[in-house]
C-alpha cells in the first residue's frame, strides 16, 4: 500500500466499503450473502471481494494497493523519510488516500463520515492520518515524531517507548497536533540510558483506542572500524582489492585516500563499492602508495589504518599462463524492496578472465535496473521480490571452457501490505460480526489483533481462525463494542488496519424467522422449512442464511448456506449418516442480520447410538455418582437418559435426561444401604439405542467404587428372578412346618 516517488514516502489507505445507489448508502456485512434486484440474484462473499452476476464471478481487489504501468504491475511498500527544518529533525509518514476538489485537498479514511440511515447513526471513524516512521536521531539535537489522527472528538494522544508510557515534562512533550517532541535526544554513558527504542502513539476517543505502527528510533553513531585495509603486493598490470569495514548508523559513506589525499574516481580502473571495497584493475607503478579509507555519517568521521600497495616490476600481462581465480565473489545479502543490491565479483588470471552473471534457477536476470560496475560487479537498483535468488558469478578464460564460479544468495524482503482489511460494522446485541484481515509480504507476515489497544485474547464468543486472518464475534454484548486492529508484522516492518464494532438499535433489522422445522429425508440429507413472513417484513429481506453444525462442535466449525428471499424450504445434502445437527436461521436486509431463530436439532437416518459404557461410585449409604464415556465424534448422539429404581422397593425410582456433552450425575436421597438398578440409554432423533444396566449396593458406604463393563439386561433379569425364587421357596417351607406342627398337637 506504500509507494516512494522521488524519495518521498506515500501510504495509501483502503477505500470505503459502502456503495451508494439512488442516494442510499449501503454497507454489506460478511453475511449479506444474497440479494435479488431486477430479477437477478447476486451472491456476496465476505468483505465484498467476490460477486456473481448472470453466472459470472467477479473478484474485486482492494483499491490503491497495486498499479500497472506499461503492462508492468507494481506493488508499493513503505520506506522511511527524514527531513530537517530549522535544526529540528522531523519524521514524515505518508498520508492516507488524498483527493483534490475545487483546489481543496481532502484526506479520506475508511468510513470517515457521519450519516444517519434508517435510524442508524454512524460516527466519524478514529483513524491515523500520519503515523510515526523509523528515524535516526542525532545526539543532543531535538527530535519530532509525528502522529496525526482524525475522528470524533475529544481525542487524547499518548506515546509509549518500548511499551512504557513516555513521561512528559522537561525532556519531552506532546504538541497539540499529537506530535512528540524530544527536546534533547540523549544517551547517558554513565547509566547507559538512551531515548532510542520503539515508539508508538495511542489515540483514544469515546469509541475506543487505536495504536499506531511501531517506529524504530536509533541514535546516530559511528563506532571504530571492524576491519582495516591490509598491505598487498601486486604485479604491474594485475588486479588488486583493498577493503575496510565499519558499521555505522546510518550507513557510513566510505571514500579512499592515497598518501593522505582523496583518491580520484575518474580513472575507470578504480571501482569503489559502497560497502568499503576498492578494486583496482590494470595496476600501474604510479598506483603504489599508502591507502586508507574514510568513513563518515551524521554522527562522526573516522579514518582507518594505512595499508601499503606495492607494485612489482613483474608484468602481469606477460605470456605466462594463469588459470582464472575469483579474488572475491558475491556474499549473501538481505535487503528491502526498492533498495539497491551490489554483488561483488572480481577475478584475475592470464589472459584476463571475462566475468559474467547468471541465476542458479535458470531464470533471466533481466535488464531493467541492472548495471555492471567495474569489470564484473552486479548492481541491482530498485530491487523487487522477483530479484530474490541465488546468483552465480563466472570467471571465464577467453577462447576456452575453463572457468571458475562463485555463488551468493540475494534475499529481498517486503514489509506487510494489506490485501484485505477489516471493515467497520454495526450489529445488534446478540448478533455476530466477522472481521477479515489478509496481508502479504516477504517473509510471510504474522498477524495479531488488538482490542482498544490491548492484545485480544480469544474467549467463548471471540474466535480467531485461519491463521488469525478471521476474527469472529458471536452473541455480541456491550463489552464487545470496541475498535479492533489487525497488526501485520515481519522482519521488514509492520502495518496496521482497524475497524470498529458498534452495537445498533436493531429496530430496522428484520424480525427473526419463525417456525423452523427439520425432516430427515435420507441418511445424508435433511429438509428445512420455516414460516413465510408477513408482507411488510418480507419487503426488507434480501435473503436468508442457514447455519448448521454437528451437535457438540464449536461455533467456528459451522457451515452456512444462503437461501433466496422467496424460498422457505431448503435441503442440506452430503451430510453424515445417523448424525445429529444443530441448526438455526437468520434473515438479512441491507442493514444487517436479524436475531437468530430458535435452534433446533435434527438427525439423519441410519440408526441409533450404540450402548454407552458407564461407571458408578458409591459416595455414602444414600448417594452414588454415575459417569459415562462421551463419543469421540460430535453429532453421534443427541443425549442420554438415566433411570434408577430400588430392587427391594420398586416405588423408589427416578429418571433424568442430559444433553450430549454431559457425562456425569450424582443421585442422592436414596434409601440407606439399599440395592438399586441403574440403566443408561443414549438416543438421537432416530430413537433410543440399546441400554446398559448395573446393580449397585449402597451397603458398602463409599469404600468401593464400582467400575468396568456394564452388565447386560439378561444377566440382570436372571438375578432378579433368582432372588424372587429363593424368597418363594423359603415361604413354602415355613408353611409346611406350621402345618405339621398343628397336626401333631391335635393328636
Amino acid at each position: 500500500m506504500e509507494s516512494r516517488e522521488h524519495g518521498v514516502q506515500r501510504t495509501w489507505s483502503p477505500e470505503n466499503t459502502e456503495s451508494r445507489e439512488h442516494g442510499v448508502q449501503r454497507t454489506w456485512s460478511p453475511e449479506n450473502t444474497v440479494s435479488r434486484e431486477h430479477g437477478v440474484q447476486r451472491t456476496w462473499s465476505p468483505e465484498n471481494t467476490v460477486s456473481r452476476e448472470h453466472g459470472v464471478q467477479r473478484t474485486w481487489s482492494p483499491e490503491n494497493t497495486v498499479s500497472r504501468e506499461h503492462g508492468v504491475q507494481r506493488t508499493r511498500y513503505l520506506e522511511n523519510t527524514v527531513s530537517r527544518e530549522h535544526g529540528v529533525q522531523r519524521t514524515r509518514c505518508p498520508e492516507n488516500t488524498v483527493s483534490r476538489e475545487h483546489g481543496v485537498q481532502r484526506t479520506w479514511s475508511p468510513e470517515n463520515t457521519v450519516s444517519r440511515e434508517h435510524g442508524v447513526v454512524r460516527a466519524s471513524e478514529l483513524a491515523f492520518l500520519t503515523e510515526p516512521s523509523d528515524v535516526i536521531a542525532v545526539r543532543d539535537r531535538p527530535l519530532m515524531l509525528d502522529c496525526q489522527v482524525q475522528g470524533e472528538g475529544p481525542i487524547s494522544i499518548t506515546w509509549r517507548r518500548n511499551g512504557v508510557p513516555v513521561a512528559t515534562g522537561v525532556t519531552a512533550m506532546v504538541l497539540a497536533n499529537g506530535t512528540l517532541l524530544i527536546r534533547n535526544f540523549s544517551k547517558r554513558r554513565e547509566s547507559n540510558e538512551t531515548d532510542a527504542g520503539e515508539y508508538d502513539c495511542a489515540a483514544q476517543n469515546r469509541y475506543g483506542m487505536l495504536i499506531s505502527r511501531k517506529a524504530r528510533v536509533q541514535l546516530a553513531s559511528l563506532p571504530k572500524f571492524l576491519s582495516h585495509p591490509e598491505s598487498v603486493a601486486v604485479g604491474e598490470g594485475g588486479v588488486t582489492r583493498l577493503t575496510c569495514q565499519v558499521n555505522g548508523i546510518p550507513e557510513a559513506n566510505i571514500t579512499w585516500q592515497r598518501d593522505r589525499r582523496p583518491l580520484s574516481t575518474e580513472d575507470p580502473r578504480y571501482t569503489l563499492l559502497p560497502n568499503g571495497v576498492l578494486q583496482i584493475t590494470g595496476v600501474r607503478r604510479t598506483d603504489g602508495g599508502l591507502f586508507r579509507c574514510v568513513a563518515s555519517n551524521i554522527a562522526n568521521t573516522r579514518y582507518s589504518h594505512e595499508a601499503q600497495l606495492s607494485v612489482s616490476g613483474t608484468v602481469a600481462g606477460s605470456k605466462t599462463y594463469r588459470e582464472p581465480v575469483i579474488l572475491s565473489g558475491p556474499q549473501n545479502l538481505t535487503i528491502n524492496v526498492h533498495q539497491t543490491a551490489i554483488l561483488e565479483c572480481i577475478a584475475t588470471g592470464n589472459p584476463r578472465p571475462i566475468v559474467s552473471w547468471s541465476r542458479l534457477d535458470g531464470r533471466s536476470i533481466g535488464v531493467e535496473g541492472i548495471q555492471v560496475l567495474g569489470t564484473g560487479n552486479l548492481m541491482i537498483s530498485d530491487a523487487t521480490l522477483q530479484h530474490s535468488g541465488v546468483y552465480v558469478c563466472s570467471a571465464n578464460r577467453p577462447g576456452s571452457r575453463s572457468r571458475r564460479t562463485a555463488l551468493g544468495r540475494l534475499v529481498v524482503q517486503a514489509p506487510p501490505g494489506f490485501v484485505q482489511w477489516p471493515q467497520s460494522v454495526s450489529r445488534p446485541a446478540g448478533g455476530s460480526a466477522v472481521f477479515s484481515c489478509t496481508a502479504s509480504g516477504a517473509p510471510e507476515p504474522h498477524l495479531i489483533w488488538l482490542k482498544n489497544g490491548k492484545l485480544l485474547t480469544p474467549s467463548g464468543n471471540v474466535k480467531l481462525t485461519n491463521g488469525n486472518t478471521t476474527l469472529a464475534i458471536t452473541r455480541i454484548t456491550p463489552e464487545d463494542e470496541a475498535i479492533y486492529q489487525c497488526i501485520a508484522e515481519n522482519s521488514a516492518g509492520t502495518n496496521q488496519a482497524s475497524a470498529r464494532l458498534a452495537i445498533s438499535q436493531g429496530s430496522e433489522l428484520p424480525e427473526s424467522p419463525t417456525g423452523l422445522q427439520a425432516t430427515a429425508l435420507s441418511s445424508s440429507s435433511l429438509e428445512l422449512t420455516w414460516d413465510q413472513p408477513t408482507e411488510h417484513v418480507s419487503q426488507q429481506i434480501i435473503g436468508y442464511v442457514l447455519h448448521i453444525r454437528r451437535l457438540g462442535e464449536p461455533d467456528s466449525a459451522e457451515l452456512q448456506e444462503a437461501v433466496s428471499k422467496t424460498t422457505f424450504r431448503h435441503e442440506f445434502n452430503n451430510l453424515e449418516t445417523a448424525t445429529t445437527y444443530s441448526i438455526f436461521l437468520k434473515a438479512y436486509s441491507a442493514l444487517g442480520g436479524s436475531q437468530q431463530s430458535n435452534t433446533i436439532t435434527a438427525t439423519t437416518l441410519g440408526g441409533v447410538p450404540s450402548s454407552p459404557t458407564f461407571f458408578t461410585k458409591v459416595l455414602n449409604q444414600t448417594a452414588m455418582q454415575v459417569y459415562w464415556e462421551l463419543p469421540s465424534k460430535p453429532g453421534t448422539l443427541e443425549g442420554f437418559r438415566l433411570e434408577y429404581r430400588g430392587v427391594s422397593n420398586p416405588e423408589v425410582q427416578g429418571q433424568e435426561t442430559f444433553p450430549g456433552q454431559i457425562n456425569t450425575h450424582t443421585i442422592s436421597d436414596l434409601e440407606p444401604a439399599a440395592v438399586y438398578e441403574i440403566q443408561l440409554v443414549a438416543f438421537n432423533g432416530n430413537g433410543d439405542g440399546p441400554s446398559s444396566r448395573r446393580l449397585v449396593s449402597l451397603a458398602e458406604g463409599g469404600n468401593t467404587a464400582a467400575a468396568g463393563p456394564s452388565c447386560n439386561c439378561d444377566q440382570a433379569d436372571s438375578t432378579s428372578t433368582l432372588l424372587v425364587g429363593v424368597h418363594s421357596g423359603l415361604a413354602c417351607i415355613l408353611c409346611c412346618l406350621l402345618f405339621i406342627l398343628l397336626g401333631y398337637r391335635r393328636r
